[in-house]
């Protein structure tokens, strides 16, 4: 394996790319296997809730040390270790036994979750500058698909009688073998080592907050929607599961779409004009009682959503004075409270008054990205040009 890789080489290029994929597929092969941890372990639905809280927080916990580490050690040696843990991680989650050991194994899971979210936006920050080029969409949008393709496989498999532990090791192995195939294209060095773990202050506190919101929304969409359709508009449960399908291949179509929006585009109108999109969505989904409103709505918070997290990572990556992967780590953690602990927020307020208000009220607060979007953008230099040119 190369000691170093020029980051604006086809190989860094195409690692970052594989990353991204990877881990979208790894992520998302968890979803279909949600309801097998809840028969197997016995659980109601608010002891399922908190189980899932676990990943929540070990997310939570390991991204500000995730940034530490990704300037310490380098993108290649953590997402290599990390992703290892992952791989291994997600098969165990299917057969252990008890309630303390898969609490401490989701922990785990969303530790690992956050520590290569983190390193790979690292890698795709110094990638992007060095190449030039807008490419963030791009690199997330290979995650969007890649959720689709996870999602996809398990679900297929545990329809033709595969069992979670033989599907799980399986998109293991072969997210494994991809990762150390890339292994020579990541980078050993994501920037300077600078010591001390990422603090929000100032912009990036904004960002992080922004980050929040934008986060929260895709939660409500992934945790809600087919609940609003099944229940509140009368579909039934496979018409249902469309919703999430909607706004994931919206998701996927504006992700990988979005590096030419951005070169064209200020940032600052990208996230203005995504999050009116998005928030018109929600009010198109939850303000007109009809099954093709929803699904309309679902997608349309999709493209809103697209390149709203790209977006802000990358602002937050190019504020002055701050380590890239410390800037990232300082935004992503209050991001996955908004992924994992908003839909629980949203399902309180939900009790208190309808899940049609809540959501809608969900969608209200993406207006304060509209209204932020200026600040969040503004540290942006101007004497040299950038792939995200504003």
């Amino acid at each position: 394996m190369a000691d170093s890789v020029e980051p604006d080489s086809p190989a860094a290029v195409r690692a970052t790319r594989a990353t991204f994929l990877i881990l979208g597929i790894i992520a998302a092969a968890w979803a279909p296997l949600v309801p097998f941890l809840k028969l197997r372990l016995a659980l109601d639905d608010a002891e399922l809730g908190l189980m899932l809280l676990c990943i929540g927080g070990g997310s939570l916990l390991s991204a500000p040390l995730a940034g530490w580490a990704t300037a310490r050690v380098g993108c290649r040696t953590l997402l290599l270790a990390v992703g290892a843990v992952y791989c291994v991680t997600l098969p165990a989650l299917t057969v252990l036994p008890g309630v303390p050991a898969t609490a401490v194994a989701l922990a785990v899971f969303g530790a690992a979750l956050a520590a290569i979210d983190v390193a790979m936006n690292a890698q795709a920050v110094v990638v992007e500058r060095a190449t030039g080029r807008a490419m963030m969409s791009g690199f997330h949008g290979l995650f969007s698909g890649g959720a689709l393709v996870g999602a996809s496989l398990v679900s297929l498999a545990l329809w033709f009688g595969i069992t979670p532990l033989q599907a799980t090791i399986a998109l293991s192995t072969v997210s494994a073998a991809i990762l150390l195939s890339q292994a020579p294209g990541l980078l050993p060095r994501a920037g300077p080592a600078t010591a001390g773990l990422a603090m929000p202050r100032g912009r990036l506190a904004l960002i992080g907050v922004l980050c929040f919101l934008g986060f929260m929304a895709e939660g409500a969409v992934h945790d809600w929607t087919a609940v609003l359709l099944r229940f509140h508009r009368d579909a039934d449960a496979a018409t249902a599961g469309l919703a999430y399908a909607a706004f994931a291949v919206a998701m996927t179509f504006g992700r990988l779409t979005g590096d030419a929006v951005l070169r064209r585009l200020p940032a600052v109108m990208v996230l203005r004009w995504g999050a009116l999109i998005a928030a018109a969505g929600f009010a198109l989904m939850t303000g007109i009682p009809s099954i093709p409103a929803a699904l309309l709505g679902c997608a349309l918070i999709g493209i809103g959503e697209a390149n709203i997290v790209p977006a802000l990572f990358s602002a937050a990556a190019r504020i002055r004075g701050v380590d890239p992967s410390h800037a990232i780590a300082a935004v992503a953690a209050p991001g996955y409270v908004g992924l994992l602990v908003g839909p629980a927020i949203i399902g309180l307020a939900a009790q208190a008054t309808s899940l049609p208000v809540a959501l809608g009220a969900a969608g209200l607060l993406l207006l304060a990205i509209t209204a932020f979007a200026r600040i969040a953008t503004a540290e942006e230099p101007d004497a040299a040009p950038h792939p995200d040119r504003h």
